[in-house]
């Protein structure tokens, strides 16, 4: 069992909130969490799957069913599938406030739950559960192996390739053939498939939607509404530029990423250590799992933006406390990092006092310039965490 970074704080947020939402993609772990979570519990509690028509057929009175377990904490799996429950829940919720007592799973980020922003203001907290992420299993594997299999739970427990393959290609064939319709998105698989995979051969790059949209001949408004979907899926990560209190002349487009590193290798045909050795993503594949890994981490006590100027000064990942530039963080993969002019000037610009290379393998941290460490992903943790 892994131990997951969301439970302490999914337990405390029930002390004091009527309800909690659990928010993640397909198979990320919020089932078994939801139940680690039920055992902590201090009232009983109730578990229902809206996937299975037994647990379907509870609910055919939601009213009374609520009424009647109203001194239990009831869990409800795969929320999404049945949106019309937010307005009873909020009566519900209404007639009597007291904290603890619902717990909503849900593989859709609150923008798609429909009119679940609305309906339960107030009386709600979302928390996101990312896949395994790396403070969470580093004991388990190394983070070579968290990288190149990803952190579903299931493709990064098992050893066998073959299996990982075809679990990623279950996962990816439910999201476009049914969860993203299931969702509101009325479009062509087709379409769809392309359109992601795409983005994959992209991920890492600065979002074109322009280059995009011819290659694809979809109208702009289309792909972006695809786009919206699939980042509010958790599918895709786009990463804002940062472009406050600066007087140069910046990049002000989005970059883009696929989340999860696994997803990524499947869509580009990698199995393992060897095949992506040689593969022209890898740079960008690393560059993304370190950024999904720190911002999964660190958590929504930060912003998070990359930093580039017209001129090609950038740094890879921005950490700020509110509108304040915090740290600088360059990823690379190689065992030899050098410090650039570009990060150099990007440090100067943005100020920042406690800047990062991270680079695949690095036993002991060390200053490579002022203010400047090179380290590995548990280095980073290490360092972060003492300079706060």
């Amino acid at each position: 069992m892994v131990d997951r970074l969301l439970k302490n704080r999914i337990l405390a947020v029930l002390k004091f909130f009527p309800a909690v939402a659990i928010l993640g993609p397909r198979q990320s772990g919020k089932t078994t969490l939801a139940k680690v979570v039920r055992d902590n519990l201090e009232r009983e509690s109730f578990y229902l799957d809206l996937e299975n028509p037994l647990d379907q057929v509870q609910l055919t009175n939601p009213p009374a069913f609520f009424k009647a377990n109203s001194e239990k904490c009831v869990i409800i799996d795969e929320i999404q599938r049945n949106p019309e429950l937010f307005p009873i829940l909020r009566s519900v919720i209404d007639e009597d406030r007291k904290p603890g007592r619902f717990i909503l799973l849900g593989s859709a980020s609150q923008e798609l739950l429909f009119m679940s922003s609305e309906t339960l203001t107030g009386r709600i907290v979302y928390l996101e559960l990312n896949p395994f992420l790396f403070c969470e299993i580093k004991n388990l594997k190394p983070n070579i192996d968290h990288w190149i299999s990803g952190g579903f739970p299931q493709p990064f427990l098992t050893d066998s390739i073959q299996f990982r393959h075809e679990w990623f290609k279950s996962f990816y064939t439910t999201y476009i053939e049914r969860d993203l319709r299931l969702l509101g998105l009325n479009a062509n698989t087709q379409n769809l498939s392309r359109f992601f995979m795409m983005l994959a051969h992209q991920s890492g790059n600065i979002l074109n939607k322009s280059s995009l949209s011819k290659s694809l001949e979809l109208n702009l408004a289309t792909l972006s509404n695809y786009l919206n979907y699939f980042e509010r899926a958790f599918l895709v990560r786009v990463l804002q530029p940062w472009h406050q209190n600066i007087k140069k002349r910046l990049v002000k487009s989005p970059k883009v990423y696929i989340r999860d590193a696994g997803l990524l290798h499947y869509l580009l045909g990698i199995n393992d250590y060897n095949s992506i050795l040689g593969h022209p993503i890898i740079g960008h594949s690393w560059e993304g799992y370190i950024i999904e890994q720190v911002i999964g981490c660190l958590g929504d006590d930060y912003g998070y933006y990359y930093y580039r100027t017209q001129d090609g000064t950038e740094c890879d990942l921005l950490i700020t406390k509110g509108i304040t530039p915090y740290c600088s963080i360059e990823v690379k993969f190689t065992s030899a990092p050098r410090m650039t002019r570009s990060f150099t000037i990007c440090i100067s610009d943005l100020g920042t006092k406690n800047n990062y290379i991270i680079i695949p393998e690095c036993p002991q941290s060390f200053s490579i310039a002022e203010n400047v460490t090179v380290c590995d992903l548990e280095g980073f943790f290490v360092g972060f965490e003492n300079q706060e």
